[in-house]
């Protein structure tokens, strides 16, 4: 059986389980529900645990359905909503967070562009959940990509580390990925 090595403790010594730990524990089969322990705060166990045990029911709520009346925009919305992340990427300012990332002039100038077209298409969610993802990817030593195709033509992305293409050095118009 695999060791849980990225639980934290509490100042008391109780081991502390995070999402890595728990998604463990379901995949050996434990029922965690009824397990006595501590949880990481920022974590959505319920919502982890409805993944891991219907895969393919929350598949399902991904897949658009072809025979439907709903728009394509209502049907995003409603699926950003179901994204599972910690609440604290779910409340931060992105806009915020992305321009303090910023250290020149024209890094500013350009990321207030993009932010406007991530605003105008009600995007910052997006940008929210791309962020945890990263985070996530580079807590859990994931290795991803340098990037691809149009994508590579943010310069917001290229901040949040979700490619390695600076955009704004090569001078790649923001408009090729928004379009």
């Amino acid at each position: 059986m695999p060791t849980l090595i990225k639980m934290k403790q509490n100042t008391n010594g109780e081991m502390i389980f995070g999402e890595s730990d728990l998604c463990d524990l379901i995949m050996q089969g434990r029922d965690v529900t009824k397990m006595k322990m501590t949880i990481d705060p920022e974590i959505d166990i319920e919502g982890a645990i409805q993944v891991l045990e219907d895969p393919a029911g929350m598949l399902a709520l991904w897949t658009f359905p072809s025979n439907s009346d709903i728009s394509v925009p209502d049907w995003d919305s409603i699926q950003q909503s179901n994204w599972h992340m910690p609440d604290k990427y779910k409340q931060l300012d992105i806009a915020e967070h992305v321009l303090g990332l910023c250290s020149t002039d024209a890094e500013l100038q350009r990321v207030g562009q993009e932010l406007l077209l991530f605003q105008d298409r009600d995007l910052f969610d997006l940008l929210r959940y791309l962020h945890y993802l990263v985070d996530l990817m580079k807590a859990n030593n994931v290795i991803w990509g340098v990037g691809r195709g149009s994508s590579v033509a943010s310069y917001v992305l290229y901040l949040l580390g979700v490619h390695r293409i600076n955009s704004l050095f090569y001078e790649l118009d923001p408009g090729e990925f928004l379009r």
